[in-house]
């Protein structure tokens, strides 16, 4: 199987790696020291090598960072993973709920006399440092470059990853990589840069077409790129991850070791375009031209799937519909009581692997009954698996990495006779998640627009969920990918071929959780009868094919368009799916996807 159940981090073990960083701190003359979930090319996922925080405190989360003091250490997460986190770190640890405690307000008050805080510049970027710096100016407290100090006192750290890169086809990228490169080259060059520097793995993949397998999950590999005005690239890789891709690669990229990637920084002359949010704050420090923070140049232009990608995605996404479909009719069929989160799991992992395309999953699979549910991210292990109950909610949050789209879907199944709190809950996660599926917005607004749109129902009850209404989506990259966001943070216009996840939910700790989740990707809408000729609209069109449980709704609480939508979204469900599976799976899907 891709996901195992085994226990990676236990918080037994926090204590005394935490006393061995001490005796760094002291060794070093700081007091204090920063570990971030981060690596040197400043994604959201690392491999092992880069499981700092992990392996220091315990936690598991995809977000987060601690703050190691002589006489405190903050683990500081966000409305994710306040629940998570008082299960996986020991008490040596602080819990600090972020952003709402910021990074330098909890060291004014922890260091009041100031102090020397050490970091990594390698893991964190340069806008990070930036901005810490000038918050804590005038306190006494200094950041300190110094060498990573986890990586001294963890002696079994798993090396760097080395797996081999691979050509990702023309038929599913939709352009080549040497179109993208003169194209964006051509960008450079209009704005007045003489380069740009690339550090996001999903971004070099993106522009040179190619997938790696460096992180479990993402199709990407690691590396560093200089793209220049000219449409030439510098790619520092090591040789091994890309043998045989020569001719891929073709004339147009020279290939280079890590190692002489600070060295070709700080060569640049002219004006330089970076990411300050995910450029690494040590090549910030080489870049001896004039700087200028225009993002990442793959970004929007990676967000804006084309034709062939969206086209991949929308056939990945059928397939694996089949596969969740397959899924939910055995479930159905197992008594309450009968099963565990890990037969589901491993039951929905095999349905996905008939299909060759399929190469790994998209990220580890969420399978949370009853008050695991309420773990919005919750992992299931050989020691947490539990079984599924009568009355329990079941969260069952997946996805595939196929080699034409990646997929992610969530559905919320009830095991058994499920009670009217959660009934009623559910319905108003349905009816913000349908009000989404249904806007029609003016071109120009962003995600922080538009996503209350989804919480509104929860809000009318006094309700709310701690996490953004969606994420972007990658073509076969990485299932979260930014700028874009359906996200009170977001400030990126939505745009045509923009892929998005549409997943309000709601949690109760201790009790229960909902989510319903589809991918959708948005569209420029047609024009309507009265509609203003100047103002150009967009809307989605919806991408994943599942049933939603209806035995969850409290029908009569839905308006009019709200059960038309449903009902259409189903009627949708079974002319796609119904084909793909297999009679018996057909007939059951036949009953869930009757109108109400």
């Amino acid at each position: 199987m891709f996901q195992t159940f085994e226990v990676t981090a236990r918080p037994e073990q926090g204590p005394p790696r935490l006393e061995a960083l001490r005796g760094e701190l002291m060794a070093e003359g700081l007091d204090g020291f920063l570990i971030p979930r981060a690596d040197a090319h400043q994604g959201e996922y690392v491999a092992a090598h880069d499981e700092r925080l992990s392996w220091l405190t315990g936690f598991t989360g995809s977000a987060g960072f601690c703050v190691a003091l002589r006489d405190i250490a903050g683990v500081f997460i966000d409305g994710r993973y306040r629940t998570q986190v008082k299960d996986q770190v020991a008490d040596v640890y602080t819990p600090v709920p972020w952003p709402d405690v910021t990074l330098t307000a909890w060291l004014k008050k922890q260091l009041p006399k100031g102090g020397r805080v050490g970091f990594d510049p390698w893991l964190h970027s340069a806008g990070q440092i930036k901005a810490a710096r000038a918050d804590l100016d005038g306190t006494g407290i200094e950041l300190v470059d110094c060498a990573n100090l986890v990586d001294r006192i963890w002696a079994d750290q798993p090396a760097p990853p080395m797996e081999p890169a691979k050509a990702h086809p023309l038929e599913f990228a939709g352009e080549s990589a040497a179109e993208k490169c003169t194209r964006l080259g051509r960008d450079l060059r209009k704005a007045g840069h003489a380069a740009a520097v690339i550090t996001l793995p999903d971004s070099i993949m993106w522009l040179l077409n190619i997938r790696g397998a460096d992180i479990p999950r993402n199709p990407v590999a690691h590396g560093f790129a200089i793209l220049h005005a000219d449409g030439q690239v510098d790619l520092f890789m090591a040789p091994s991850k890309l043998e045989g891709l020569g001719d891929h690669l073709g004339a147009g990229v020279r290939v280079h070791t890590p190692d002489q990637f600070l060295g070709a920084v700080e060569a640049l002359e002219g004006s330089v375009r970076v990411d300050m949010g995910t450029l690494p704050d040590i090549v910030a420090t080489k870049l001896s031209g004039q700087i200028d923070d225009a993002g990442d140049p793959c970004a929007l232009p990676k967000a804006r799937k084309n034709a062939a990608e969206i086209a991949g995605s929308a056939e990945a996404h059928l397939r694996d519909g089949a596969a969740l479909v397959e899924v939910l009719a055995w479930l159905d069929q197992q008594p309450p009581g009968s099963i565990s989160e890990t037969q589901v799991v491993s039951h929905l992992e095999a349905c996905r692997r008939v299909d060759n395309a399929l190469q790994d999953i998209s990220f580890e699979t969420i399978a949370g009954t009853g008050p695991n549910g309420a773990i919005m991210h919750y992992r299931v292990t050989e020691e947490t698996d539990s079984t599924l109950q009568d009355g329990h909610l079941l969260v069952l949050d997946s996805g595939g990495q196929y080699l034409d789209g990646t997929t992610d879907v969530t559905r919320t199944v009830a095991i058994g006779t499920v009670g009217g709190a959660e009934k009623r809950a559910f319905t108003r996660v349905l009816k913000g998640m349908i009000s989404l599926s249904m806007l029609q917005w003016p071109v120009g607004l962003a995600g922080r627009d538009i996503e209350c749109i989804a919480r509104a129902p929860l809000w009318a009850a006094g309700q709310d969920f701690n996490h953004g209404v969606g994420h972007g989506v990658g073509a076969y990259l990485s299932v979260h990918e930014g700028p874009q966001r359906l996200a009170r943070t977001s400030h990126v216009p939505i745009e045509p071929g923009m892929i998005l996840s549409n997943e309000p939910g709601y949690y109760r700790e201790g009790a229960f959780g909902i989510r319903i989740e589809n991918l959708v990707v948005a569209q420029e809408a047609l024009a309507l009868a009265e509609a203003d000729p100047e103002r150009a609209m967009l809307n989605w069109k919806t991408l994943t094919f599942a049933p939603i449980d209806r035995r969850l709704i409290v029908v009569d609480t839905l308006t009019f368009s709200e059960r038309s939508w449903l009902n259409d979204y189903h009627r949708q469900v079974a002319e796609h799916i119904g084909p793909r599976v297999g009679s018996a799976t057909r007939m059951w899907l036949d009953a869930a996807t009757a109108p109400i």
